[in-house]
């Protein structure tokens, strides 16, 4: 087994204000994701200034907050809503999901087109290949938490976590951040590097990640209060299959249209 790094949750305090590693991860990812955009605008193929680019980050950040806090009040917490209306605001805070903030930041991605007079698919193939980075520090913030920990195992690398009882765990955290990020950053850099139809990229994003997010919840310890559908499909993949067909959809239909427009 490896030994948990009993990381202080708490970065830092000053007076009555406490930052935490996790909300620190998701200020850091914002910046990064952010110079690597700036970074990405002067390409000729791109179509979006510096000006531009901006304005479209605060459209991200707002969806990522209200569509992951939604999403996951929506995915994860539905019938406890139901049973008690009274805690909305509770359940609200209480965790992100990446398919609501997904779907908030394809939301976002619609408004600042129309705002800005660009599409849709334009704005997606754009940022697509730098979000692997604030996934990947996002389930660092996940580790560093003691949340969102794996199924019991016995494999040499396995962990106990301080809020998953006396077993050896899986640290899926980890997981999630080699694939998820290291792995889709570098995959989505290099495709991106040269044109693609229009559309692809942004379709190899949402493929790559239902690939890979499925993958590591055969890992993942499922939530308690949401059994696996026929035993063994948690949330996490009935979430992610519906992605990957419309990416591969999405996908088939980009390289289709540039094939009839260079005929």
């Amino acid at each position: 087994m490896l030994p948990y790094p009993q990381i202080d949750p708490v970065m830092a305090q000053l007076g009555p204000i406490k930052i935490y590693w996790y909300g620190f991860m998701y200020f850091v990812s914002f910046i990064v994701c952010w110079r690597l955009a700036l970074s990405r605008c002067c390409r000729p193929d791109v179509g979006m200034t510096r000006f531009e680019v901006n304005k479209l980050i605060f459209y991200i950040v707002l969806g990522v907050i209200v569509g992951g806090a939604i999403g996951n009040l929506l995915f994860y917490h539905f019938m406890e809503l139901v049973r008690a209306p009274w805690r909305f605001f509770s359940l609200l805070f209480k965790g992100r999901s990446f398919h609501g903030g997904l779907i908030g930041v394809l939301v976002g991605y619609w408004l600042f087109g129309r705002r800005y007079n660009k599409s849709f698919l334009q704005i997606a193939d754009f940022l697509a290949p730098v979000f692997p980075i604030g996934l990947g520090l996002g389930r660092l913030g996940n580790f560093i938490n003691g949340e969102l920990w794996g199924r019991v195992t016995q494999v040499p690398w396995a962990m106990v976590f301080p809020r998953g009882g006396p077993y050896l765990r899986h640290p899926t955290q980890l997981y999630e951040f080699f694939f998820e990020g290291v792995v889709m950053f570098i995959i989505m850099w290099w495709y991106s590097s040269k044109p693609r139809p229009r559309g692809a990229v942004g379709a190899l994003f949402i493929i790559l990640y239902g690939l890979f997010r499925s993958f590591v919840e055969f890992f993942r310890e499922p939530d308690v209060h949401l059994p696996p559908l026929f035993g063994w499909m948690t949330r996490g993949m009935q979430l992610c299959i519906p992605m990957i067909l419309v990416g591969l959809v999405v996908m088939v239909w980009a390289y289709r249209s540039e094939q009839k427009r260079t005929c």
